[in-house]
C-alpha cells in the first residue's frame, strides 16, 4: 500500500499506535458480539427503565433499547480513557500499564523476557488485524 515509503519514522510509530488501538477495539467488540449469546448478567441494566440484561438483543440492535443517558456514559467513559487515562509510554500501544492494564490496579504485570513478549506482541497485531 506505500504507507512507508517515506521512511518517517515518527509517522510509521503512529500508524502502528493506530492499528493496535483500533485492533484492541476490535477485538473487544468481537468478545462483547460473541459473549451475550452464552451468558448475560442477572438483574437490572436500568432499574429506572425497568430494563433487565435478559431483555437487550445482541449486536448492534442493543444501542435501540439502551437508555440515552446509558449511551452518554458510555461514550464519556470512552472519552476519559482515550484523552486523559492512556497516555503513550515511549512504544506505540505502550500505555505503561502492564499486561492487559493490570499495572492500574497496582498488580504487577509485564513480560521481561524479550522473546516471550516479542511473540505476544506479534499475536496481539496478528488478532487485532483480524478482529478488524
Amino acid at each position: 500500500l506505500g504507507f512507508t515509503k517515506d521512511r518517517d519514522v515518527e509517522k510509521f510509530k503512529r500508524r502502528r499506535e493506530i492499528e493496535l488501538k483500533h485492533g484492541r477495539v476490535a477485538m473487544f467488540a468481537t468478545m462483547g458480539y460473541i459473549a451475550p449469546e452464552y451468558y448475560k448478567f442477572p438483574g437490572f441494566l436500568s432499574t429506572s427503565a425497568g430494563l433487565k440484561f435478559v431483555d437487550v438483543p445482541n449486536g448492534l440492535k442493543a444501542l435501540s433499547v439502551m437508555p440515552t443517558a446509558g449511551i452518554v456514559q458510555f461514550f464519556a467513559f470512552i472519552g476519559f480513557i482515550e484523552l486523559s487515562y492512556n497516555k503513550s509510554y515511549g512504544e506505540p500501544g505502550n500505555y505503561g500499564k502492564g499486561l492487559f492494564g493490570l499495572g492500574s490496579l497496582g498488580l504487577s504485570a509485564t513480560v521481561s523476557d524479550p522473546k516471550s513478549r516479542d511473540k505476544k506482541l506479534r499475536a496481539e497485531i496478528s488478532n487485532g488485524r483480524l478482529a478488524m
